[in-house]
């Protein structure tokens, strides 16, 4: 008698809840570019039929997470949509642990210091204690940033295998975002190779002019990194020799107590 299951790949498909999805994508095409949108405007930002974004628009605002604005009628996203996100950090216990670490460290090296976690091709900040001295680029909770010219993300990177590392780099859009982006998967890779015997990554201006980073990786008790943590050294007052001098010590201090006390919590 044939078996009267469907295959695997076709069960999952029939559970997959496509007006979700639209919903989701809806809500994510809104940013600091889209601040507010008419319906058409959301349909294309969202890859969706017109038809589709008025129906998810319609239910969004009803549930409250958009609202239209009463004279132009384009919409926005309402401070309910935060909810989900701030769920997100109160249950995530890799912050708790890393919290009163990154306080020390900023303390120690009188820098910003922040904790982020991969999403795909990027870096998200989850975590950050801002320096009362210049920054040179307001990175809020939430924020997120490509891996491949980062050094939270190339610290990652390089504490995953290799093989893992380099199809991660190359299903990324490399953009040269300043005249120092490294964008050669060959020359990225090499770098981590260099992060994985010091411990440690670097980024001097590869995203952002003015900016330096060191990162380390936080590593779990299966040997699969869960983020990174990274101080802020402004090129305005360190070169690389004197940041990699006086602050890649407490760094790595800083990222190892954190992994052991991760591992602690099982």
């Amino acid at each position: 008698m044939p078996d009267s299951h469907p295959p695997v790949e076709e069960a999952a498909s029939l559970l997959f809840n496509q007006s979700l999805e639209k919903g989701l994508a809806v809500l994510a095409a809104f940013s600091a570019v889209r601040r507010t949108m008419t319906i058409g405007e959301v349909a294309e930002a969202a890859g969706i039929n017109k038809s589709s974004a008025q129906r998810m628009v319609f239910t969004l605002e009803h549930l409250g997470y958009l609202r239209k604005h009463p004279k132009t009628r384009r919409y926005q996203l309402t401070p309910r949509v935060m909810r989900i996100g701030f769920n997100y950090l109160a249950a995530d216990p890799l912050i708790d642990v890393a919290n009163p670490f990154l306080s020390e460290l900023t303390k120690l090296t009188t820098e910003t210091t922040c904790l982020t976690e991969p999403d795909q091709a990027d870096m998200v900040y989850v975590a950050r204690f801002v320096s009362a001295q210049f920054v040179p680029v307001h990175m809020p909770i939430g924020s997120r940033i490509p891996m491949y010219c980062t050094g939270s993300g190339r610290a990652y990177l390089s504490a995953l295998p290799e093989g893992e590392a380099l199809t991660l780099l190359e299903r990324s859009e490399r953009v040269a975002h300043t005249p120092h982006t490294r964008t050669d998967v060959a020359e990225i890779v090499a770098t981590l190779r260099e992060a994985r015997q010091r411990g440690y990554a670097i980024n001097c201006e590869e995203l952002f002019h003015g900016d330096m980073t060191l990162a380390a990786p936080v590593i779990a008790g299966n040997g699969r990194p869960l983020g990174a943590i990274h101080v802020v050294a402004p090129t305005s007052r360190w070169s690389l020799e004197e940041a990699q001098a006086r602050l890649a010590p407490p760094l790595l201090q800083s990222a190892r107590a954190i992994s052991s006390s991760v591992r602690a919590l099982g």
